[in-house]
């Protein structure tokens, strides 16, 4: 009992002195705080919140894309305003945006020098303790201790997984460690104390690259940069191993070699009454880019699905085959403002090196506001087996043609019968 009683001690002075080493962090960092807004110009009214802080002197504010996603894309119909610790208010000028980093450069203007938050030369230690600093749900800017817990597993986008609560407003807040440095950027959350950081370096990076050679439109910097990331992510999946793995009695697909594709399977087998056997095999990069908040990008799903009938005859299974068929969709939201409808190519393909024929569709939609990337959907539906089948489907959120193709050609290539 003793022992019990010391060690709740233990605990209760070690989560008071976290506590006063927050509240001394916050007292000394707010001066550099700042609630960030999207004011509709028509309306007066904000149409979004979130946080920010000031990295220079000379009044450069580091916060989230996302925050000012709006703005960025519309900047005739809103005005980005910041609010300090001490009430204060005036207008923000955008310099510089990281779309796949979510992260964005705005100015306000000063008269003099001001203190600013300085950027670690390191990143922490698995386990250090670092605090959160943010303006949750409009209620003011709070400090919420954490700890680091290294970068998030099976990401293509590196992100910090943090054990802390990152609410609603806090987004593009500086996450400090214990010599009030910043090591990141707050940026979603997970619930349940489990949040999301955009490492210090993406920021370190965005800042060097806007002082070597400012953008010449903000437009422009983000097709650069969408076109950039899903180069360097097609050429890391082609590169990369293609084990082949068998689905069902005689399917033999392709799993990508890569952490950041993460595959689920599934089947009816227990099913005593189904009318065709099923087994499934979902795999997906489980990453989106924001561009607003009805359109993101970048995302990859991948299924395969065997059939087999059962108890049918070949015309009922080849209609319930159909159905599925039917299902395949788009896997990342967009609207017709921002991209076109999909064109559609149907074909035959019967390749001599695998024991498979198929009747294929391919389809595009064209990004409106960046010319040289597209959604791809491919489907493709075995015709060569009576009452057998094998379905392969993918679709790609913000690739260029020639990546389409290169991948496409790949998977065509990789999915076979036993």
């Amino acid at each position: 009992m003793k022992a019990f009683f010391t060690l709740v001690c233990i605990l209760l002075s070690t989560s008071s002195f976290a506590t006063e080493q927050a509240e001394q962090l916050f007292n000394q960092l707010k001066p550099s705080l700042y609630q960030i807004k999207l004011i509709d110009k028509a309306s007066g009214e904000k149409s979004s919140i979130g946080s920010g802080f000031q990295i220079s002197e000379d009044g450069m504010i580091a916060t989230n894309y996302h925050v000012i996603s709006s703005y960025a894309l519309h900047p005739k119909k809103y005005r980005v305003e910041y609010l300090d610790s001490q009430g204060n208010k005036g207008d923000l000028t955008l310099l510089s945006v990281d779309v796949i980093n979510d992260l964005a450069l705005v100015r306000r203007s000063v008269e003099q020098n001001m203190p600013f938050f300085k950027l670690s030369s390191s990143a922490p230690h698995k386990g250090e303790q670092i605090f959160s600093l943010g303006n949750p749900h409009d209620l003011g800017m709070i400090v919420v201790p954490g700890t680091y817990n290294g970068l998030k597993k099976e990401s293509f986008n590196e992100r910090i997984h943090f054990t802390g609560s990152i609410n609603s407003g806090m987004s593009g807040g500086p996450v400090v460690n214990k010599q009030a440095e910043v090591v990141g950027v707050n940026v979603a959350t997970s619930g349940d104390g489990i949040g999301f950081l955009v490492p210090h370096d993406k920021l370190v990076n965005l800042y060097k690259g806007f002082m070597e050679k400012p953008p010449e439109t903000i437009a422009l910097q983000m097709a650069e940069q969408l076109t950039s990331s899903q180069d360097k992510l097609i050429s890391a999946i082609l590169s990369s191993p293609w084990h082949s793995k068998q689905l069902g009695d005689k399917g033999l697909i392709p799993i990508i070699d890569v952490p950041y594709i993460r595959c689920w399977g599934d089947s009816n087998a227990d099913k005593t009454d189904a009318l065709i056997l099923t087994a499934v095999a979902n795999c997906s990069l489980d990453e989106n880019t924001y561009i607003s908040s009805r359109f993101f990008t970048g995302a990859m799903e991948i299924e395969f699905r065997t059939m087999q009938a059962k108890d049918i005859g070949a015309n009922k299974f080849y209609h319930l085959y159909q159905q599925q068929i039917s299902r395949a969709g788009a896997g990342n939201r967009a609207d017709k403002d921002n991209v076109t409808e999909y064109q559609c190519h149907h074909d035959l393909v019967m390749p001599q090196s695998q024991a498979i024929n198929n009747k294929t569709i391919f389809c595009t939609r064209a990004y409106k506001k960046f010319p040289d990337l597209f959604d791809v959907l491919y489907l493709s539906a075995s015709i060569d087996k009576e009452k057998q089948a094998l379905v392969s489907h993918f679709t790609i959120a913000g690739i260029s043609q020639s990546n389409a193709l290169a991948f496409t050609r790949q998977f065509m290539e990789a999915v076979s019968w036993k």
